[in-house]
């Protein structure tokens, strides 16, 4: 079976590679063998993708990065549109593993954490904002040398 790598066949594999990257996330038991699957694997795997889209079509595609119109233009290409999903899919599960081993290390509860992730997930900086006003709650920071020192009050 000969299958053509479409933009809506990545969007699908990339989606559903995400959405079990939270689940893991979510739902499993927060051991190193788990947790490397959506802090490492998917984000690099997605990244990998997203590179190679980039690579191989920002050349020929219009617009940029300069305005907003330039911006729109550009994503009028499928692929660069994909590529531009598949930025945020990468980074906010990155950043949402990063949340929950920072939320497990200060001792926020995993009932606590899990709008944080499904925020994270659903609107990306907004479950950033929400760990960091959260994590106030449960920490006290000291900076020592330029180092932040984490201690759970």
């Amino acid at each position: 079976m000969n299958t053509v790598l479409t933009p809506d066949l990545l969007f699908n594999w990339t989606g559903q590679a995400a959405f079990y990257g939270w689940m893991i996330l979510i739902f499993l038991p927060r051991i190193n063998a788990f947790l490397y699957i959506p802090k490492y694997i998917i984000p690099i795997a997605i990244g990998l993708l997203y590179g190679g889209l980039m690579l191989s079509h920002y050349s020929t595609s219009e617009g940029g990065f300069g305005s907003l119109d330039n911006v729109r233009n550009l994503f009028m290409n499928d692929y660069i549109l994909l590529a531009g999903w598949m930025h945020y899919l990468a980074f906010d599960l990155f950043i949402g593993a990063w949340i929950a081993k920072r939320a497990d290390f200060i001792g926020i509860s995993r009932l606590v954490q899990v709008p944080i992730l499904v925020a994270t997930y659903m609107f990306g900086p907004i479950g950033l904002v929400l760990f960091m006003l959260i994590k106030v709650l449960f920490t006290q920071k000291v900076f020592i040398q330029g180092q932040e020192k984490i201690y759970a009050s």
